[in-house]
C-alpha cells in the first residue's frame, strides 16, 4: 500500500501512474484486461515488488522488524518508505509534494473508471488523509490502524509504527540505499515502454495474449 513510492516511480506517464497506482487491487494475468499503457503500468507495480523482494536493502529493513509481525514486515516496511520519502521529497522531485498530489489526484480522477470499484472508492480517503500524513509519525500509526482494519482477520499492523520509532535511523538509512537502487530500474522500464516499438514491446509483454 506505498501508494506514494510507486507513483514516484511512474514519473512523468500518466498511465503508467495510474496502473501503477492501482497494483495491489488487480490480481492474476493482465493479458487485455486493461489499456495497453495501463497494464504497463500494473506490469511496473509487479516488477517494483519483486525487486524490492529481493533487494538486500529492503530485506534489512524487513530484518530489522520484530519477528512477531511475519509476512506483515513487508506491508510495514513499504508504509515506512512512503514515509522516509515524504520527508525527503524535495531531494527527489522538484514539485512540491502538495503540487505533486494535487496533480497526480487529478490524474488519478480522470482514469477512475478503469479502476476496481474497491479501490474507486478509497481514492479520496488517500489523497485528502492518508498521503498528506505520511510524514509524520501520527499519519503512520493512523494509516496502520487502518490498514488493520481492512484486513478481514486477526492482524499486527495496528501497533507497527512502534518498530519504525524504535530503528527509525536504520529504516532511514536502508531506505536511502534502496531509493538508490530502484529509481534506475524503474526509470530504464518507463523509458522502455514509452518508446519501444510497439510491436516489440507488446510481442513480449503479458499485458497482451
Amino acid at each position: 500500500m506505498n501508494f506514494l513510492f510507486h507513483m514516484f516511480l511512474s514519473g512523468d506517464d500518466q498511465e503508467l501512474l495510474v496502473g501503477n497506482f492501482m497494483g495491489d487491487f488487480v490480481k492474476g494475468p493482465l493479458a487485455n484486461r486493461y489499456p495497453p499503457p495501463i497494464c504497463q503500468g500494473l506490469l511496473l507495480h509487479r516488477k517494483i515488488d519483486s525487486f524490492a523482494h529481493t533487494n538486500r536493502f529492503f530485506q534489512a529493513s524487513r530484518q530489522r522488524l520484530a519477528p512477531h509481525y511475519g509476512l506483515y514486515r513487508g506491508i510495514l516496511v513499504d508504509i515506512f518508505y512512503d514515509h522516509f520519502l515524504t520527508r525527503a521529497w524535495d531531494d527527489w522531485n522538484e514539485m512540491p509534494l502538495p503540487d505533486y498530489l494535487a496533480w497526480a489526484r487529478n490524474v488519478i480522477d480522470r482514469h477512475r473508471q478503469v479502476m476496481p470499484a474497491e479501490l474507486q472508492g478509497f481514492v479520496p480517503t488517500i489523497f485528502t488523509e492518508l498521503l498528506p500524513s505520511y510524514g509524520t509519525m501520527a499519519g503512520i500509526t493512523s494509516a496502520l490502524q487502518r490498514m488493520s482494519r481492512r484486513i478481514h482477520r486477526p492482524n499486527p499492523l495496528a501497533d507497527g509504527a512502534h518498530e519504525l520509532t524504535r530503528q527509525y535511523e536504520a529504516l532511514q538509512d536502508d531506505f536511502a540505499s534502496f531509493i538508490r537502487d530502484i529509481v534506475p530500474f524503474a526509470t530504464a522500464f518507463a523509458v522502455a515502454s514509452r518508446y519501444s516499438p510497439d510491436e516489440e514491446r507488446t510481442s513480449l509483454s503479458p499485458c497482451r495474449n
